[in-house]
């Protein structure tokens, strides 16, 4: 495929913080993909919450299968906006490894638990996963990605609106990311394909914990149309197919949308550059109003449904529990933290103690940071 004079391209990257000879085989954005399948921060992704906690169901999406839906959907955005593919992929692969355990709710009692030292931010967590918690290779710490692949990491949610965070300022290609500008064209379109999968994947999730059923959707604009056009094309169908078919038509629908309206404002922009796209006042890749106000819509049902379900808010009442008591019990005595981190920490209560146990917890997955806790506050004869 010819990329678009607007596409980022491997060839003529802004390259990477520590120089490394190109790869015969991959262009320098595979080899970023790559790098971040291959990382343990991936693997653990498998056992972080999306919305329902992994020992709660074999088939409810995780971080691991969340990623996976988007970089799908990513790419199939940059395929038909003539973008590079594999940078799409690999920020959406990438973009939610500093997650911590119990989804949000893990989060939000880190960010509580860690205030008095600047809290918690995922994306955040996620740079720094990538620049200096991976300790593999022998000349670098994190995983040496490029100029283009932490840029949209970093402009995830947008340009930044402040002076960057300490983590990002003091990398060596902080000047390179343009953090007042727009993301690139293959980031934005890695952000919103995260909006696709995360309504759609989260909504057939609730469906199949009982939390509603396909009928109390008839009204929901977006989904209703998309299970009317389901049953008068298919009378009879099954309930689990009948959703299915339902949810395929919402992604089609959004992604389409996505499709037609950037190429719009691709038309009207006639951007000659990546760097035309940075500069533009607003996203090119979005929802058309129409859709946008469905997708508010259908984002409010979730949240009322779902994500403030009452067997959603227990859980998420004993995951707070557990991330805020790991870091009352090791903030208070860095002395109990494992090997390889205790040497990092400080004193009781201070600034370095405080970073060492942000690292260490938001790193946790669900069973792990369960484990944890068991250790540190079970008394029993089996376990150390």
């Amino acid at each position: 495929m010819r990329l678009a004079p607007y596409a980022c391209r491997a060839d003529t990257s802004r390259g990477r913080a520590w120089p490394e000879p190109e790869s015969g085989l991959r262009s320098a954005y595979q080899r970023d993909r790559d790098r971040i399948v291959h990382s343990i921060p991936f693997r653990r992704l498998e056992y972080k919450t999306q919305v329902f906690v992994n020992f709660e169901g074999d088939h409810y999406r995780t971080r691991l299968t969340h990623s996976l839906e988007v970089a799908q959907i990513a790419r199939a955005l940059a395929r038909v906006l003539r973008v590079d593919e594999d940078l799409a992929e690999a920020i959406a692969l990438a973009h939610d490894l500093g997650h911590s355990a119990f989804g949000h709710a893990g989060e939000a009692a880190l960010d509580e638990a860690l205030a008095a030292f600047g809290g918690f931010d995922h994306n955040l967590q996620t740079f720094r996963i990538v620049t200096r918690l991976e300790r593999r290779y022998a000349a670098f710490d994190g995983l040496n990605l490029t100029a283009e692949t932490l840029e949209g990491l970093v402009k995830h949610n947008g340009p930044l609106t402040s002076p960057p965070p300490r983590p990002v300022a003091e990398h060596p290609l902080c000047r390179d990311l343009a953090f007042d500008q727009q993301p690139p064209l293959e980031a934005q379109i890695a952000a919103i394909a995260d909006d696709v999968a995360y309504c759609n994947h989260d909504l057939d999730d609730g469906l199949r914990a009982g939390f509603m059923s396909l009928e109390e959707l008839r009204d929901v604009p977006l989904v209703g149309a998309a299970l009317a056009e389901v049953d008068r094309l298919h009378p009879g169908l099954d309930a689990n197919r009948r959703t299915h078919e339902t949810i395929r038509r919402l992604i089609d629908l959004m992604v389409r949308d996505l499709i037609g309206e950037a190429q719009r404002r691709l038309q009207a922009l006639a951007p000659e550059s990546p760097d035309a796209v940075r500069a533009h006042g607003r996203p090119v890749v979005a929802f058309s109003p129409v859709v946008a106000d469905g997708l508010a819509a259908l984002r409010e049902f979730l949240r009322e449904r779902v994500y403030r379900h009452y067997k959603v808010n227990r859980m998420s009442l004993k995951a707070r529990r557990v991330v805020r008591e790991l870091v009352e019990a090791f903030m208070a005595a860095p002395e109990c933290l494992p090997n390889g981190w205790r040497e990092r920490a400080g004193p009781p209560q201070s600034r370095a103690t405080a970073e060492t146990v942000r690292d260490y917890i938001a790193g946790m997955t669900d069973r792990y940071a369960l484990d944890e806790h068991d250790r540190l506050f079970k008394l029993n004869r089996e376990r150390p």
